[in-house]
């Protein structure tokens, strides 16, 4: 985030273990207390069955969750007590994307990345989205293959539409800018991520079009996209889209500013390219591992 936006924080735990680190994961809270303990495990078996397994640290970022999820990620820290950890609490609710930029200026990791703890694109393609970031990616983002539910089905038919008029409003090839799982080379992706000003939901927009316009070189891996309806989603359908229409409507010229600068200097976007890994069958995909 630019300066003078400093984060209202009330309370940092720091559990540190004297060793580097590779890979650095936020996990964004809100109110997760259904999903949180069962989500941990999985992600951490997940990391444990890589060569990152006594490499990389998981950093909780509680948004002033009204629930005990802050209670829950304490003994999740107890836990794991082998797993470098922190826990950064707001004073205040600021939105997901001071929650997700909090967690990274905390990183240490080479590679650093967020998922939306519900694991509705589940933690299995965290290795595949790393691996790719030391293939040479600067930024890895998921692209969700919906299976048809007609529980969510309008959901997925607003995200498709949200797609289309993102391409075509701000010039970008991708094909899933508001995906809750993108993970980055933090070296070549910090000065990016700290020139988004949203702090809410459209911040995924926001990363997303300047990183593509800041010439990062940009990988979409294929993810299923699981649907949980054991947890209340906090997004609002019909209000969070005029919202987003509104935000990406003003965000509009800053879009255009950044590729005409980009062009100035006589570059073109780098090609975005979209992995072939499977997508998986059943609720747990069956990637190969990062060995």
């Amino acid at each position: 985030m630019q300066e003078g936006n400093p984060p209202q924080v009330e309370q940092t735990i720091d559990v540190s273990i004297d060793v580097s680190i590779d890979v650095s994961i936020i996990v964004a809270c809100y109110n997760e207390r259904p999903v949180l303990r069962d989500s941990i495990t999985r992600l951490v078996d997940v990391m444990n069955g890589t060569r990152y397994a006594n490499s990389y640290e998981i950093i909780f970022v509680d948004d002033r969750s009204r629930d005990n999820t802050v209670e829950i990620i304490r003994e999740l820290i107890e836990k794991y007590p082998h797993i470098p950890t922190r826990l950064i609490r707001h004073a205040t609710n600021l939105g997901r994307g001071r929650t997700v930029m909090d967690g990274f200026e905390a990183a240490q990791g080479r590679v650093m990345g967020f998922l939306d703890i519900d694991l509705e694109t589940p933690a299995h393609y965290i290795p595949v989205a790393v691996l790719e970031i030391e293939r040479g990616a600067d930024v890895v983002s998921a692209m969700r293959i919906y299976r048809f539910h007609l529980r969510s089905f309008y959901r997925q038919v607003l995200s498709m539409g949200y797609h289309r008029l993102v391409a075509s409003v701000l010039h970008l090839p991708l094909q899933d800018t508001e995906v809750g799982f993108k993970f980055f080379n933090r070296e070549k992706a910090m000065a990016v991520l700290q020139e988004c000003t949203d702090p809410g939901w459209f911040w995924d927009t926001e990363v997303m079009t300047r990183s593509y316009f800041g010439g990062l070189k940009i990988v979409e891996i294929p993810t299923l996209f699981i649907k949980r309806y054991d947890k209340k989603s906090s997004v609002r359908p019909i209000h969070d889209s005029l919202e987003y229409f509104g935000r990406l409507r003003r965000f509009r010229r800053e879009a255009l500013r950044l590729e005409r600068e980009y062009r100035e200097r006589g570059l073109t976007p780098v090609e975005v390219h979209t992995v072939s890994h499977p997508v998986g069958h059943g609720d747990e995909p069956n990637l190969a591992r990062v060995k």
